[in-house]
C-alpha cells in the first residue's frame, strides 16, 4: 500500500531519528579521536584559528596517507558542534576548550574514565542484567564490583583515572558552587568532606574560608599518603563506620552511587556526627536533582546520562526533589533547602 506524502515524511523523520540514536557512539568517539590526536591542544596552544593543513602538520598523524581522512573527521567535529569553522578556519568551542589539557578546569579525565575497556564492557551488558540475579551490570561483566576492581588492582591505574575524573568534575563545580552558595558555609568552623577523593573541593573551601577547619574523609587506598596543611586534613576511613564530629558534613555526588537503604544509613551517621540545628549542624549535599526527563536542553540531558551511568556502575540511581524529600525523611533530619547551581544542586539537610 502506498504511503501519502505526510506519512512519508513522518517515516523518513523517525528513520533518521533512529540512525541518529544508533549512531551516537560515533560522537564520543569522534571527540575521544579528537582528545588522543591532540586537536584541541594544538588549538588552545595557538589561540587563534588554524587552517586544516596547519593544524594536520602538528597532529599525530605520522601516516601522510591518513591526511586525506582527517577532513572527515574535522567536518564531524564541526557540525556536532564540537568544534567551530569560519571559511577554512577551525578553532574551539567552550566545549572542546575543556578537553585542552592546559585548560585549568578540563574534563579530559571524565572521557577517558568512561571510555575506558572496563566501563564501555558493563555498558554491553545491561540487558542480560535486567534479566539476571547478578547486583550491577558491572558485576555481569567483571564478577565484581566497580570499587573491588579499583581496590584490587595494584597499582590502581583504573583507581588513578576515576580519582582524576572526579576533581576534574570537582574544579568548575566547585568555583561556582563557592560563588554562588557562599552563605551556606558562612558561620562554619569545622566541615568533613566525605568521600572526598584528592581533596578538590576541601581545597577550595579552605582556601576561601580559612576559618573553616576542613577535613577530607575518603578510603585509605584513596587518600594514600595526601598530606594536609594549614586549616586543611586528610583522614583515611570509611563512612559506614567513624565520621569525625564536625559543625558540616559535605558529600559531592557521593549518595547517588548507593541505593536508598544505604543513603538513609549514610545519613543517619551523619547526623550523629554534627550538633543540632540550633548550634549551626548540617548536612551539605552537591548532587543532581533529577529534573523532567521532556525538558530538552543540556542540563537535563546531562542528568539523565548520569542515571543510566549509576545505575549501570553501581545500581543506584540520580534522584528527584521527591526521592531526596524520602530520604531526608527517614534518616531522621526536619528540614532541608535546595539552592540551585546549573545542572546539580546544593541541598542543605538540617537536623533537629
Amino acid at each position: 500500500m502506498p504511503l501519502s506524502e505526510s506519512t512519508s515524511t513522518e517515516f523518513l523523520h523517525a528513520q533518521a531519528k533512529i540512525s541518529n540514536y544508533i549512531f551516537n557512539f560515533v560522537s564520543s568517539s569522534a571527540v575521544r579521536c579528537a582528545l588522543q590526536l591532540g586537536i584541541s591542544d594544538v588549538l588552545y596552544k595557538h589561540e587563534k584559528p588554524m587552517c586544516l593543513f596547519d593544524l594536520s602538520v602538528e597532529l599525530s598523524v605520522v601516516n601522510s596517507s591518513k591526511i586525506s581522512f582527517l577532513p572527515i573527521l574535522m567536518r564531524f567535529l564541526v557540525q556536532s558542534g564540537f568544534l567551530n569553522q569560519h571559511e577554512d578556519q577551525y578553532f574551539l568551542t567552550p566545549a572542546s576548550r575543556l578537553l585542552a589539557k592546559n585548560e585549568p578546569f578540563n574534563v579530559k579525565s571524565l572521557l577517558l574514565a568512561n571510555h575506558s575497556p572496563i566501563f564501555s564492557k558493563a555498558w554491553s551488558e545491561l540487558s542480560d542484567w535486567f534479566q539476571n540475579d547478578s547486583l550491577t551490570p558491572f558485576h555481569t561483566a567483571h564478577g565484581k564490583s566497580l570499587w573491588d576492581c579499583i581496590g584490587e588492582e595494584q597499582p590502581s591505574v583504573l583507581g588513578d583515572i576515576f580519582n582524576d575524573a572526579l576533581a576534574s568534575d570537582s574544579r568548575l563545580n566547585t568555583n561556582v558552587l563557592i560563588t554562588e552558595c557562599k552563605h551556606v558555609f558562612e558561620g562554619l568552623t569545622s566541615l568533613v568532606e566525605v568521600g572526598g577523593g584528592t581533596g578538590t573541593v576541601s581545597i577550595a573551601i579552605a582556601n576561601t574560608f580559612p576559618n573553616i577547619k576542613c577535613t577530607v574523609l575518603d578510603l585509605p587506598q584513596v587518600i594514600g599518603d595526601l598530606k594536609g596543611s594549614g586549616n586543611l586534613d586528610f583522614i583515611g576511613g570509611d563512612m559506614f563506620d567513624k565520621i569525625p564530629h564536625a559543625n558540616a558534613i559535605l558529600l559531592k555526588c557521593v549518595l547517588h552511587d548507593w541505593n536508598d537503604e544505604d543513603c538513609v544509613k549514610i545519613l543517619k551517621k551523619f547526623k550523629e556526627s554534627i550538633p543540632s540545628k540550633k548550634e549551626g549542624g548540617k548536612v551539605i549535599i552537591i548532587d543532581i536533582v533529577l529534573e523532567n526527563p521532556k525538558q530538552s536542553n543540556e542540563f537535563v540531558r546531562a542528568q539523565h546520562n548520569m542515571d543510566m551511568l549509576m545505575m549501570v556502575l553501581c545500581a543506584a540511581k540520580e534522584r528527584t526533589e521527591k526521592e531526596w524529600e524520602k530520604l531526608f525523611v527517614e534518616a531522621g533530619f526536619n528540614e532541608y533547602k535546595i539552592f540551585p547551581i546549573l545542572g546539580l544542586r546544593l541541598l542543605e539537610f538540617l537536623p533537629p
